[in-house]
């Protein structure tokens, strides 16, 4: 992969950009729930699989709607208002689900945790876009990636203790930690969105339609996401059908947040200076190679080793993905984009790799399913080097541009 000389010092980051990392690890060191939902509706409402996995594809369609209307309000309303409303709707939606009783409520609930979860992500994508020049997006955006695992190593494992206390206090922590991250929000952040010529402000959907790089972006997002959530829904039932622990599987998967903590401050600044799409390309092929090797192991240490092959594939990924999109989306649809393309992949890959898993684990089996993740990686890697090209021409046009003017 090419590489640019790394400068010899990076500017300061902002007091805002800071308060945005905080928050991020506040809100992870908290969030117990979404690796644990399976296990719980399993073991605890025993629930089947499909159905188990059916929930969990409730929550990632919530979040289908959350980012778009997320992106929305962050564009139309504000960023740090959309932030706050996020966090503290989340906090009830988790006391809602932790405490539903029937099938009804708990559908209905898993959904509005979705819906309301993911408010913030593309407020927090944009702020960050708003606040910093491209050529520094990737170092903040890494930053933020390494908070965010930061806190998913201590919460997975803790997580797992505390599950075999009782599952519902993971609820109660993981609702406690989203209303500290918005009191960061309401106290530290403020409002970033750009102030722009008078006049009607552009529709998204007209403009991102016609993006015809975006979109095929967001089309190989949605396959890396559907290969990256099988660690949360099929992984925990393949180690538990290898009559492995809840426990042991919270330690298995806080190896990918250790992974992330102990290596990426170390690379961080070096995979800056690499060809972003070819970057990317080889990220998600090393995922779907990472999530292969489930179909050779059976003990604690062979799903150790796949979760740290897939992880090294998302560090790189998680580098640069942030700072493509940044570069892909016009500054008065900034908000619009980030909530676009995070619902339409993250969102559409949280729906679909859990189905798919899950549905295949429980009819063709755990070889297929992990098979199936290397081919899709392969596929995913000669799809990115073929739209590099279109990339490159898009990040040239941003660099042209300053960050907006901000309230």
């Amino acid at each position: 992969m090419t590489t640019t000389a790394v400068p010899e010092s990076a500017p300061r980051l902002p007091r805002a950009f800071w308060a945005l990392w905080v928050c991020q690890l506040v809100n992870r060191l908290g969030s117990f729930v979404q690796p644990f939902l399976v296990l719980y509706l399993t073991q605890d409402r025993h629930l089947s699989a499909g159905t188990a996995g059916a929930v969990a594809a409730a929550v990632g369609a919530g979040s289908v709607v959350s980012q778009l209307v997320g992106g929305w309000l962050s564009d139309r309303f504000g960023r740090r208002r959309t932030m706050l409303i996020g966090f503290l709707g989340t906090a009830a939606a988790l006391i809602l689900l932790g405490s539903a009783q029937s099938m009804p409520t708990i559908w209905a609930s898993a959904f509005i945790v979705g819906l309301l979860g993911d408010l913030f992500r593309p407020a927090v994508q944009a702020t960050v876009a708003d606040l910093l020049q491209p050529k520094e997006r990737v170092r903040a955006y890494g930053l933020l990636f390494w908070a965010i695992n930061l806190g998913f190593s201590v919460s997975t494992v803790s997580a797992g203790v505390l599950a075999s206390v009782g599952y519902s206090l993971l609820f109660w922590i993981n609702a406690g930690t989203s209303v500290v991250a918005a009191l960061v929000i309401w106290r530290m952040v403020p409002e970033t969105r750009p102030v722009l010529d008078e006049g009607p402000r552009r529709q998204l959907l007209p403009v991102a339609l016609r993006d015809t790089t975006f979109l095929l972006m967001i089309l190989l997002q949605i396959g890396y996401a559907t290969i990256y959530f099988q660690g949360y829904s099929t992984l925990p039932l393949a180690m538990a059908a290898d009559h492995l622990q809840s426990s042991t599987y919270g330690l298995v998967i806080a190896l990918n947040g250790v992974v992330i903590v102990v290596v990426q401050p170390f690379v961080n600044r070096r995979l800056a200076t690499y060809d972003r799409p070819k970057l990317l390309a080889s990220s998600m092929l090393i995922v779907g190679l990472g999530f292969g090797l489930g179909a050779i192991v059976h003990s604690w240490w062979g799903y150790g080793l796949s979760v740290v092959v897939w992880t090294i594939g998302e560090i790189g990924f998680a580098a640069v993905i942030g700072a493509v999109f940044a570069d892909l989306a016009p500054v008065d649809l900034r908000g619009g984009y980030m909530g676009l393309a995070g619902s339409m992949s993250f969102g559409l890959g949280s729906v679909i790799g859990p189905l798919a898993g899950t549905n295949v684990l429980e009819h063709a089996g755990r070889t297929t399913v992990w098979l199936g993740c290397a081919v899709l990686g392969a596929i995913l890697f000669v799809g990115q080097l073929a739209l590099a090209p279109a990339l490159h021409r898009r990040a040239k046009a941003s660099a042209l541009l300053l960050p907006a003017e901000v309230a």
